[in-house]
């Protein structure tokens, strides 16, 4: 578990990011919220969330949104337990893999023996939807590649970008998966995140984090 608060430029507010490695993939998931505030988001709910339930709950803090980067197993499979937590948090995910929370195939979990089916989602995204966290605006990129739905959410005022399994530091998401389109995944990074400013913080469905800049001149899979 790790915790970082990017530093805005100006008076624009600041945002505590509580990191989590979960599952056996040790999936990054995270509790976003506003420097001083209750209300946070949760993005990605890998197995095993007890450590980010007790995280909430210790802060008094209270969730808004279950925001999924893409619907992968490994991302979706701490839902239920959320679910019971907190039953009204609203779930969201791009509509192009709304019907994978509830079928194994295509989350991949029944490969694992252990299948995951939730219900939802409560709302589905768009590419260049604009929403918004305790005041603190946020924008929806579509980046599909590794999955078709996968997005990342993008907060310009911090300088912030959870960036799903699109990019990683010094990688990319695989493309070997069912709908993964390698072609596609490099077009997604060149034309959505490497457009981003350099100084943007990348935070990863997986491993270290790592920034626009350094990504765009230095990943060996997608140069600029």
């Amino acid at each position: 578990m790790t915790s970082a608060s990017p530093q805005p430029a100006g008076d624009a507010p600041v945002l505590r990011v509580q990191t989590f490695a979960l599952g056996p993939f040790e999936t990054n998931c995270y509790v976003i919220r506003r420097e001083g505030g209750t209300t946070c988001w949760v993005i990605d709910a890998s197995f095993g969330p007890g450590p980010m339930l007790e995280y909430i709950r210790r802060h008094n803090l209270s969730p808004s949104l279950l925001a999924l980067t893409h619907a992968h197993a490994d991302h979706i499979g701490g839902i239920p337990e959320f679910r019971r937590a907190w039953p009204g948090l609203p779930i969201a995910i791009h509509a192009e893999e709304s019907s994978w929370l509830g079928d194994p195939e295509l989350n991949l979990s029944a490969g694992f023996g252990a299948p995951v089916s939730v219900p939802g989602p409560d709302r589905t995204l768009a590419d260049g939807d604009q929403l918004e966290l305790d005041g603190v605006p946020c924008t929806v990129i579509h980046t599909p590649g590794h999955s078709p739905g996968g997005v990342g959410f993008y907060f310009p005022t911090s300088d912030l970008l959870v960036a799903g399994d699109a990019l990683f530091a010094g990688s990319i998401g695989r493309t070997d998966l069912p709908g993964g389109d390698f072609a596609r995944l490099q077009r997604s990074i060149r034309e959505r995140y490497y457009t981003l400013p350099d100084r943007t913080v990348v935070l990863p469905g997986h491993g270290p984090r790592t920034t626009i800049g350094h990504e765009r001149l230095s990943n060996p899979f997608v140069r600029a």
